[in-house]
């Protein structure tokens, strides 16, 4: 087995996905799963906390880069318009190619109890991190946290609906559904608040 390998993290995320698709995720061992990659139960857990971590791996950053997207989005526009801006950005780039790995990651998830709260509170730093950003754009908190958790629920609903659709782009799907929040409020307000 080898000592040191500089891709050491994606080779244990690989072979834990080729197990969790051929044995599932309860019975995929920490153990086998170094021994898949050919690396060390040692080297595991210098990247991993445990088992569930490695479905995680990629989203690790996410909210960092997200962050630093903000940071440099055009001036003028509004706090959902910015975080849209974010996401869309990250979904024309890395997320694009990643779609099968994505679906192949949210079946395992899905499939366990214990993985789904671990998704909300990755979906939980992602919305604080969309927070603080439009806070350091000088958005007042009450606003920025709306739009962070605004922002979050669309980008969920978005790679749902495109992970059943093969024919469309998570871009495209993520502006549909911004358009679709904008006209549902904009009708709610032509409507006029309830007496």
């Amino acid at each position: 087995m080898s000592r040191w390998a500089p891709d050491a993290a994606l080779r244990l995320e690989r072979a834990a996905m080729e197990l969790f698709a051929e044995h599932g995720y309860s019975a995929t061992t920490v153990p086998s799963i170094a021994e898949r990659a050919g690396l060390t139960t040692r080297t595991f857990f210098r990247h991993f906390a445990d088992k569930r971590d490695v479905l995680f791996l990629r989203e690790r950053e996410f909210p960092e880069v997200v962050a630093r997207l903000l940071a440099g989005a055009p001036a003028g526009l509004d706090p959902l318009g910015l975080l849209m801006h974010g996401l869309e950005t990250v979904a024309a780039g890395d997320l694009e190619g990643w779609r099968g790995e994505i679906a192949a990651r949210r079946a395992v998830v899905l499939s366990e109890p214990a993985l789904r709260e671990r998704e909300l509170l990755k979906s939980a730093v992602l919305t604080d991190a969309m927070r603080d950003a439009l806070v350091e754009r000088s958005v007042p908190l009450e606003d920025a946290a709306l739009a962070a958790r605004t922002a979050a629920a669309l980008f969920d609903a978005s790679l749902e609906q495109w992970l059943g659709e093969r024919d469309s782009t998570l871009v495209v799907v993520l502006h549909e559904q911004c358009l679709r929040l904008r006209r549902l409020v904009s009708a709610a307000e032509q409507a006029g608040s309830p007496e």
